[in-house]
């Protein structure tokens, strides 16, 4: 029997390159890439679990549930850090420079 490339294994590598990148866009579409792509993974795992000698491809799998953990994780930390940041400095500082550096310079103290 040939082997033939397993189901979804590219559509999991570019979901988890893009939980990577959108993971720089308020941290969202980096969370909803990667969840995609773990999920995806977990399914095109258990497939190729099944019958190893019908499927080629798994590296794109494997890869791909790796940026997209990577992907999830960073997301995560860019959302908490979005939420400080507009509850420490406030939402009227983030569209005023002047005071949003003041309100840092309050948190962090003056810089040399």
């Amino acid at each position: 029997m040939e082997k033939q490339p397993i189901p979804n294994g590219t559509l999991i590598l570019i979901m988890g390159i893009l939980s990577i990148i959108g993971c720089c866009c308020y941290g969202l579409p980096g969370l909803v890439f990667g969840i995609v792509a773990i999920i995806l993974a977990g399914k095109a795992s258990k497939l190729f679990m099944e019958a190893p000698e019908s499927y080629t491809g798994y590296g794109n799998v494997k890869a791909g549930k790796i940026m997209g953990i990577i992907g999830v994780v960073l997301s995560i930390v860019m959302v908490i850090l979005i939420i400080w940041m507009y509850t420490a400095i406030g939402i009227e500082a983030m569209q005023n420079p002047e005071l949003m550096e003041e309100r840092m310079q309050e948190i962090f103290g003056p810089q040399p």
